[in-house]
């Protein structure tokens, strides 16, 4: 039990900023773009409380991590927050601003990622203490959620950001017809995860951006 709850200590901040923040950096650059629905509604905000969504952003990752933690193995930790709400109608370029309003999102926890190996490379730096163990697991849990969320969010699967990203490079016809996928994008994800066929596209590039990572900040 005790080894449960350290485990849900350490992942709470990483998985709530990473979810959280994500979702905000959408509606940041819809403003930029020229719509301003999220503004407006107060969802472009750094405050986790105004993006938590109870289900997705909480219940959800606490219990994949507490059935890896029964399991004894290392799900894939994903979750959401609540949309932020963006009318493309009103960007000034809707298609073409698609795209960097989609890629907003996994770009915020690219950043994320590489804040939070930082954070390790000083936690590993510093002299043993009571807090340079727990701020190093936190950091490495940062790193991963980031990363997850980064690629899961790549996915070319309308609704995840991936999808929108290839709705908006795809000529206007193909655009159109891929965009179809959207209603049914969840129920495709969930199928992908519980065969284990998500694990083809997350596994191989989670551990080549990892090894980047180490790379660059010399782990």
């Amino acid at each position: 039990m005790d080894s449960l709850i350290q485990t849900l200590a350490i992942y709470a901040l990483p998985v709530v900023f990473a979810i959280t923040l994500h979702e905000a950096a959408h509606g940041y650059v819809a403003r930029y773009f020229g719509d301003p629905t999220a503004w407006q509604q107060g969802r472009i905000s750094l405050n986790p409380l105004r993006h938590v969504d109870p289900m997705g952003t909480i219940v959800v990752p606490m219990m994949i991590l507490i059935a890896s933690k029964i399991a004894g193995s290392s799900g894939i930790l994903f979750g959401w927050a609540k949309p932020v709400p963006v009318n493309f109608g009103k960007l000034r370029n809707p298609k073409k601003d698609m795209l960097w309003v989609a890629a907003a999102g996994p770009g915020a926890n690219l950043v994320m990622a590489l804040g939070w190996a930082l954070l390790l490379k000083l936690a590993v730096g510093m002299p043993d203490n009571d807090y340079s163990l727990p701020l190093g697991e936190m950091a490495r849990a940062g790193i991963n959620v980031n990363t997850v969320l980064m690629l899961l969010n790549l996915l070319p699967l309308p609704p995840l950001d991936g999808g929108r990203i290839a709705v908006s490079l795809l000529p206007h016809r193909a655009a159109w017809q891929f965009a179809k996928l959207e209603p049914y994008g969840f129920v495709i994800l969930l199928v992908l995860l519980f065969t284990g066929l998500l694990d083809i596209w997350l596994i191989p590039l989670m551990r080549l951006f990892l090894m980047l990572i180490k790379a660059l900040f010399g782990f």
